[in-house]
């Protein structure tokens, strides 16, 4: 049987800064209330000059030791669970954050899957967890920023004129007996993974003058039509999967679940996975007033339920994802 993993805290850095949805509606020549109705985003955080991608990540690391006894020495090893538009290109961000945090036992390194790395993170954290007694207690954090990346008067990129700002973490230890982590399920697409880019800055396209010039450094959608077709087919039947297995995995069925930590997407979509879970809308948040901060919602939501006493003892939590490429994830965590 597997040796027992629980998160002994969590923490979060949201930029002071924010962009409302009239204001987005304004960059767009959107209606107003398809942004705040429609899309969900009633206003997001936007980076302040001093919050780079690690920094936050960084911050919202200190936010979790000041909330438990887990002192940085402890750490044996830190995952970044941040995204790859950070301080510097090809740089180890996990590495800076042991140095910054003062993790001085632990090693360190970068994990990617767009906005389902947390939920991975999760997942190999725990199998490294229970297979190398040398791995006691695991830090995961990161930021996020990639809403640099959306010209807002491309209508191709509209799904994303959500993305947002902020930073995320989790302390996880070995034999801690509380909020156990318990199955995680992650499901890849490979037929997607041209569908949304960055066209220039890339080998394919080196950066230049004239990818500056024509926005080409910034997330595109190169095929709309067929991309919205294939994910009508599978986005929604695939998260539902997901969330089912690792419920199964873990020994629960969605009738158990009591809270859903989702991330933020448009509000019909919000509300028909929560129909066909059964759930009602005081088991989860919709982030409307944080955007989407890519793989940091899962942690932002679980954070937000424990400050709005959402969260009771033995309570069943599903954290679910979903990342462009595409990948959909889900863990399980049984609260408590």
């Amino acid at each position: 049987m597997d040796s027992m993993v629980g998160v002994v805290a969590t923490g979060i850095y949201i930029p002071e800064e924010r962009m409302t949805g009239e204001e987005i509606a304004n960059k767009s020549q959107l209606p107003v209330d398809v942004v705040t109705e429609k899309m969900g985003i009633k206003e997001k955080p936007i980076p302040g000059l001093e919050d780079h991608t690690a920094a936050m990540g960084i911050e919202a690391a200190r936010q979790a030791f000041n909330k438990c006894d887990v002192e940085p020495a402890e750490i044996d090893l830190i995952i970044y669970i941040g995204e790859e538009h950070k301080e510097y290109p090809l740089w180890t961000a996990g590495i800076k954050m042991q140095e910054a945090l003062g993790c001085h036992r632990a090693w360190a390194f970068d994990v990617a899957l767009r906005c389902g790395t947390t939920i991975m993170a999760l997942k190999v954290a725990k199998a490294l967890m229970t297979t190398d007694s040398n791995i006691k207690t695991v830090l995961l954090a990161g930021g996020y920023r990639n809403g640099d990346f959306i010209d807002y008067e491309n209508p191709r990129s509209r799904f994303m004129y959500n993305l947002s700002a902020g930073g995320g973490a989790l302390i996880l230890r070995e034999g801690y007996d509380r909020n156990q982590l318990l199955e995680t399920s992650i499901v890849t697409d490979g037929s997607f993974s041209e569908d949304v880019v960055v066209v220039g800055g890339g080998t394919k396209l080196p950066m230049s003058k004239e990818v500056l010039e024509s926005n080409k450094y910034q997330l595109d959608v190169l095929d709309p039509d067929g991309m919205k077709r294939r994910l009508e087919e599978k986005s929604m039947k695939n998260f539902l999967s997901v969330i089912r297995e690792a419920l199964s995995d873990s020994g629960f069925t969605e009738e158990d679940i009591d809270y859903l930590a989702i991330l933020h997407m448009k509000r019909s979509a919000h509300q028909y996975i929560l129909d066909e879970l059964g759930l009602h809308e005081d088991q989860t948040i919709y982030l409307d007033h944080y955007g989407h901060i890519g793989q940091i919602d899962q942690i932002l939501s679980l954070q937000l339920a424990q400050e709005q006493n959402k969260l009771n003892e033995g309570d069943v939590v599903v954290l679910v994802s979903a990342g462009i490429g595409y990948a959909w994830g889900a863990s399980v965590i049984r609260w408590g």
